[in-house]
C-alpha cells in the first residue's frame, strides 16, 4: 500500500456501455495496490446507451461504487464538475470513460502527490493510431496558439486526465462559472504542478466520437479562446485601428489621382473591394464581441451546471464529516 489517505476516482460515462465493466475492473486493481480508503464516482451523463443499467448492477455488488445520474446530458465537463463536488477523497483523480486514459497511470499519479505536488496530469505524448497524423499535428498547433493567447499557460498535449489535491478540488468547486473548460480552470488555480507522459491508447470499446469530428475541435478551440483569453478583445481595437488607417490611404491615393491624373476613369472595382473588406472586418469583430456576450449571458442566468437524478451508494451521507458542497451544483 502506498498510503492510508482517501483517494476518489471520478470517471464520466456517455456512449461508454462496453468500456465501464472493464474500467470498473481496472481502476478497482490499482486503486486496491494504493490505498485500502478509496472510492469510485462514476457519473452517467445520460447516456442513451445501457450504462445505466450495468452502473446499477455493479453499484449493487460494490458499495465503494457511487454512481451518479444525471437528469440529461450537461456535457463532459459539468459531468466531471458533478463528480468533484461528491468525491471525499483527499486526493481526486478525473478520467474519460473509454479507457484512453490509462487507470494504470493512477498509481504514478499518487505517487508524484505524495512528493507534495498539488496536481499531477496526463501529458498524451503519442495519441492513438486512428486520430492520423494530420489530427495529431492539429491538436498540438492548438495548445501552442492557446498558450500564445491566453492569459493562463495549459501545459500542451494534456486533458483532463489527472489526479488533484483536495484544495485544489475545493477551489475549482467553488468556482461560480457556467462555462467550464477544466484544464483551463485546472491551470488558473495554480499550486504545484506536474506532468506525466504517456502514450494514449485506442478506445477499448465503441467508435472514437471524439477524433473523427473538424467542427467538434474548432468548437472545443473557441471555447476555451474565448474563456482564458482577452486577445480577441485586443484584435478589435487593432482592426478598427487597420481600417482607419486603410481608409485614409485610400483617400490620399484617390486626392493625388485626381489631381495628377484628372481624366483618370474611376475605379469601381477598388471600391467595391473597399467595402467589402470593411465589412468584412465589422463581421469579424462582431463574432468576437457575440461570443463574450453568449458568455455574459450564460453566467447571467445563474443557471445550475448540472441537475441530479439520483446518486446509488452515497458516501457523503455516510461519511462522519462530509465536506460541503459548493452551491450551484
Amino acid at each position: 500500500m502506498l498510503t492510508r489517505k482517501m483517494i476518489s476516482v471520478v470517471p464520466v460515462a456517455y456512449r461508454d456501455e462496453g468500456n465501464i465493466e472493464e474500467l470498473y475492473k481496472r481502476v478497482t486493481r490499482e486503486l486496491k495496490k494504493i490505498t485500502l480508503n478509496y472510492e469510485i464516482v462514476y457519473v452517467n451523463d445520460r447516456s442513451p446507451d445501457k450504462s445505466q443499467s450495468i452502473l446499477e448492477k455493479l453499484a449493487k455488488k460494490d458499495k465503494k461504487l457511487t454512481v451518479i445520474l444525471h437528469s440529461r446530458n450537461f456535457g463532459a465537463q459539468n459531468a466531471f464538475t458533478t463528480g468533484m463536488k461528491q468525491a471525499i477523497g483527499e486526493a481526486v483523480v478525473i478520467m474519460d470513460g473509454d479507457l484512453q486514459d490509462p487507470p494504470e497511470l493512477i498509481k504514478v499519479f499518487v505517487e508524484k502527490w505524495l512528493k507534495g505536488n498539488d496536481v499531477v496530469y496526463g501529458v498524451r505524448r503519442k495519441r492513438e493510431k486512428s486520430m492520423g497524423f494530420l489530427m495529431e499535428q492539429i491538436y498540438h498547433l492548438f495548445y501552442v496558439i492557446f498558450n500564445k493567447l491566453s492569459y493562463i499557460k495549459v501545459p500542451q498535449d494534456a486533458g483532463e486526465f489527472s489526479l488533484m489535491d483536495r484544495k485544489v478540488v475545493d477551489h475549482i468547486n467553488s468556482l461560480p462559472e457556467k462555462d467550464r473548460f477544466m484544464r483551463g480552470l485546472r491551470a488558473w488555480v495554480g499550486f504545484k504542478q506536474i506532468g506525466v507522459s504517456y502514450k494514449r491508447p485506442e478506445r477499448f470499446s465503441g467508435a472514437s466520437v471524439s477524433t473523427t469530428s473538424m467542427f467538434k475541435g474548432l468548437w472545443w478551440a473557441r471555447r476555451a479562446i474565448f474563456s482564458f483569453s482577452y486577445a480577441p478583445l485586443e484584435w478589435v481595437f487593432y482592426a478598427a485601428i487597420l481600417s482607419v488607417f486603410v481608409t485614409l490611404l485610400a483617400a490620399v491615393v484617390y486626392l493625388l489621382a485626381y489631381f495628377i491624373y484628372p481624366g483618370a476613369p474611376r475605379g469601381f472595382m477598388t471600391l467595391l473591394i473597399t467595402v467589402l473588406f470593411i465589412g468584412s472586418v465589422q463581421l469579424v469583430v462582431l463574432s468576437f464581441i457575440s461570443e463574450y456576450l453568449r458568455r455574459i449571458f450564460e453566467e447571467v442566468k445563474s443557471r445550475p451546471i448540472s441537475i441530479t437524478e439520483k446518486i446509488i451508494n452515497d458516501h457523503r451521507k455516510s461519511a462522519r464529516n462530509p465536506r460541503r458542497v459548493p452551491e450551484g451544483s
